[in-house]
């Protein structure tokens, strides 16, 4: 069994930080892009930021200059560092990894969500 487990989310005012994490246990051999996606009331789901176990990132536009994601192989464990949070980035942040397990599958999970609310 594979858990994705968040945390870090929580409320906070405009212009204020937040770091988000989450820790991939389990039947793991090799992950290889870890990223962050948020889906705000009504919206769809987006891609917020993600990285390969190389370190290429990418960012969405909305974010770029604001959030920095990162990664610890060591740990299995992806960070998402959101500075001058605006409420506009309200929403229920999720975790994704795709990964070879040790039966050499590859596969995809999803973490449970971690809200981030962002008052003005």
């Amino acid at each position: 069994q594979v858990q994705l487990v968040e945390s870090g989310g929580g409320l906070v005012q405009a212009g204020g930080s937040l770091r988000l994490s989450c820790a991939a246990s389990g039947s793991i051999f090799s992950i290889n892009t870890m990223g962050w996606y948020r889906q705000a009331p009504g919206k769809e789901r987006e891609s917020v930021a993600g990285i390969t176990r190389a370190g290429s990132t990418n960012y969405a536009d909305s974010v770029k200059g604001r959030f920095t994601i990162s990664r610890d192989n060591a740990k299995n464990t992806v960070y998402l560092q959101m500075n001058s949070l605006k409420p506009e980035d309200t929403a229920v942040y999720y975790c994704n990894a795709d990964f070879i397990d040790i039966f050499g599958r590859f596969r995809e999970y999803w973490g449970q969500g971690t809200q981030v609310t962002v008052s003005s």
